[in-house]
C-alpha cells in the first residue's frame, strides 16, 4: 500500500507572492473552505492509501504543500533547499519529521536549490524525472544521481506558471504519463516523447490551467482538481479512473492535489 505525507492547512493563506498564481490572491483564501477541501482530499487519499500527518507551523502557510518537503527513496530523503526565503524555514521541520521516523536525511551539496518531489518524479519504470529552470537548479540532477545511485533524466521548465515539474507532468501506471507541452523546452518535449511514445497524453491548455497534471496516481485511480470530459475519456480508455477533488483555494497559492501530498 502506498503511503503519503500531508499537512493540515491550519495556517494556510496567501500572504506573499512567489509564483504567478499568487498574484492578485493576497488575503483572498477562504480558510474554512480550504479546510473542507483539504479534508475531502485527505479522505479520498486515505481511502486508497495510508496517510501520515506532519504538524503545521504558524508563519509557514505553504508547509501544506508537502510535495516540496524532499525526495523520498526507500528510507532515505533528500531534504529540499528552497529558492525563496519565505519557504526556507520549512526544511528544518521536515528534516526533524523524517529523522523521527528513522529516515536517513541527506542534503545536496553547497545549498543547491532543489524543491523536492515537486521537481522530482519517479515513473512506473523507476526512472526519475527532475525538473529545473524555474525553482530547482539543473545541477541538482547530478547530486541526486550520485546520492541515490539511480537513473534520472532532466527536464527544463520554461513557463513560470508551471514552476514545478509536478504542475505539468504526472507519471501514471503501466508506463503512461500526462503532461503539458508548453511548460517545457523543446528538447524536454522530445525527451518525453522518446521515453513514453504513445503512452504520453499531452493535455490541452484548459486542463493544464486546472492543474490536471498535478495529480496523484494510486492504482487505477488518478486524483486531480478537475479534468475535461475529453481527458477523462482518454484516461478511461487507458484503464484509469479520474477522481476529481476540488482544491480551488489552494490553486490561489499555485498548488493542487499532488502538491498537497508527498509519497513516502
Amino acid at each position: 500500500m502506498k503511503h503519503f505525507l500531508m499537512c493540515e492547512p491550519r495556517f494556510f493563506e496567501v500572504c506573499y507572492v512567489i509564483n504567478p498564481w499568487m498574484e492578485g490572491n493576497l488575503g483572498k483564501v477562504n480558510s474554512k473552505l480550504a479546510q473542507q477541501q483539504w479534508q475531502n482530499l485527505y479522505d479520498i487519499v486515505s481511502g486508497l492509501a495510508s496517510v501520515s500527518l506532519i504538524e503545521p507551523v504558524a508563519g509557514l502557510p505553504d508547509m501544506v504543500f508537502t510535495a516540496n518537503a524532499g525526495l523520498v527513496r526507500n528510507k532515505e530523503v533528500i531534504i529540499s533547499s528552497f529558492r525563496h526565503a519565505e519557504r526556507q524555514p520549512e526544511a528544518k521541520f521536515f528534516e526533524k519529521f523524517f529523522a523521527s521516523l528513522g529516515y536517513r536525511v541527506r542534503r545536496l551539496k553547497e545549498q543547491t536549490i532543489f524543491e523536492g518531489a515537486g521537481d522530482a518524479l519517479f515513473d512506473s519504470q523507476e526512472r526519475l524525472w527532475v525538473g529545473s529552470g524555474i525553482r530547482s537548479e539543473s545541477q541538482a540532477l547530478d547530486g541526486i544521481v550520485d546520492m541515490l545511485n539511480i537513473e534520472a533524466c532532466g527536464l527544463e521548465l520554461v513557463d513560470p506558471r508551471w514552476y514545478h515539474l509536478d504542475t505539468a507532468f504526472c507519471p501514471l501506471p503501466q508506463g503512461q504519463a500526462i503532461a503539458y507541452k508548453k511548460a517545457f523546452a523543446r528538447k524536454s518535449v522530445a525527451a518525453l516523447d522518446h521515453a513514453f511514445g504513445a503512452n504520453i497524453i499531452w493535455v490541452a491548455e484548459q486542463d493544464a490551467r486546472n492543474f490536471a497534471c498535478n495529480a496523484i496516481a494510486i492504482g487505477r485511480s488518478v486524483i486531480m482538481h478537475s479534468a475535461s470530459a475529453e481527458l477523462k475519456f482518454t484516461l478511461k480508455q487507458r484503464g484509469l479512473e479520474v477522481i476529481e477533488s476540488d482544491v480551488s483555494e489552494f490553486i490561489k497559492a499555485g498548488g493542487a492535489c499532488k502538491c498537497l501530498t508527498l509519497e513516502i
